[in-house]
């Protein structure tokens, strides 16, 4: 058996590649030969570390979710700037909402929901109803309903068909702006 650093680094290689080819093909249409040929090992190693190409896209999501809490902190008392902290990211890893609508569009709703999403949830339904209980946010929509509108308006501008985006602005700040304002507007008594 290697080295524990040789495991964590072939982990963190066949994860990196696996990123790149769930963003670009999917969960169904990615291959594990190809997962393994970029990482540069030898394909039984995904099944060694994750069981099956599910596991693997399991932890490509785990390294999303990871990446998004570090990247845009949750603040409930100032939801249009994490809106915004949301907004950047999106414009600087598209993969990463790609990433997302495949699972949104391929995971089936039998299978379970993946642990560091419900976890990552549940602390800012959390957050969102002490906020609420302190008098910070508005109490007019449940902390459900409240996160899940700060998500969709953060992430409005991916999911447009391309005929709406040739009406959309098309400079990056004005999208921004209109993100933070529009959670901002949402979040008024």
């Amino acid at each position: 058996m290697p080295p524990t650093g040789d495991a964590q680094e072939t982990r963190r290689r066949l994860v990196e590649a696996a990123y790149a080819e769930f963003a670009a093909h999917g969960i169904a249409g990615a291959r594990v030969d190809r997962v393994a040929a970029t990482a540069g090992v030898n394909k039984a190693l995904i099944y060694f570390h994750f069981g099956n190409k599910e596991g693997l896209f399991t932890a490509v999501f785990d390294m999303i979710v990871s990446q998004s809490l570090t990247e845009a902190p949750f603040d409930a008392t100032n939801l249009p700037a994490y809106a915004g902290r949301l907004f950047d990211i999106g414009e600087s890893h598209p993969e990463a909402l790609r990433l997302v609508t495949w699972h949104r569009l391929e995971r089936a709703a039998d299978q379970p929901p993946l642990k560091a999403v419900v976890a990552a949830n549940q602390s800012k339904l959390d957050a969102i109803a002490k906020a609420q209980a302190e008098g910070h946010i508005t109490e007019r929509h449940t902390p459900a309903e409240i996160l899940a509108l700060v998500l969709t308006i953060a992430n409005m501008w991916t999911v447009m068909t391309p005929e709406m985006h040739l009406a959309a602005p098309t400079d990056s700040a004005t999208r921004r702006a209109l993100v933070v304002d529009a959670v901002a507007t949402l979040l008024n008594p």
